[in-house]
């Protein structure tokens, strides 16, 4: 299965991204990263349910009328330092994801860096601006949102069922 190759509004690791290159091309736990440089992180659910995939999200889940959406910040302290968009197909809530739906407040890296039999795909990046639908619903969630905000994609799949986590970075992760 490489499904990522078909979704070209996400590319490779972009030059341009000065400081948050680090933060974007990084292939570890990103949960794990922050929390080695703050020493309170918690993960705060927003949103959980089911939902059409975004534009961007269909090539994976192009026959899926709605898909599992789990919408996240972390937070170190009491910062938000990113906001975390999980997709995956229902269905394998009964089969390979059934952990997802039991998750709460506790972040879906540890899970997915856990299990060896989970493939990940390479990253993908790009800058999401305001007309972007994860963009519109982080405004809709924070105050005081920049106009263009750098997120990173991956895809892992168990079996062949995809799980795609989208990671949109706020200005506050500079400051870690």
């Amino acid at each position: 299965m490489t499904p990522i190759r078909r979704d070209t509004s996400w590319q490779p690791a972009p030059a341009a991204a000065g400081r948050y290159r680090q933060w974007l091309t990084d292939r570890g736990s990103l949960t794990a990263r922050i929390a080695a440089r703050c020493p309170r992180v918690r993960v705060e659910v927003v949103f959980q349910g089911l939902r059409r995939p975004d534009r961007d999200e269909r090539f994976l889940f192009a026959n899926r009328g709605r898909v599992l959406v789990r919408e996240i910040f972390l937070v170190c302290g009491d910062t938000r330092v990113v906001f975390a968009h999980t997709v995956l197909d229902p269905r394998d809530l009964c089969g390979d994801w059934r952990a997802v739906k039991k998750l709460g407040t506790r972040p879906l890296g540890a899970a997915l860096f856990a299990d060896a039999r989970i493939r990940r795909y390479p990253l993908r990046q790009r800058k999401i601006a305001r007309h972007h639908e994860l963009h519109r619903r982080l405004s809709q969630l924070a105050h005081k949102v920049p106009p263009a905000l750098w997120a990173r994609r991956s895809l892992f799949a168990l079996h062949n069922s995809p799980i795609l986590v989208t990671e949109v970075f706020l200005p506050e992760i500079l400051g870690l």
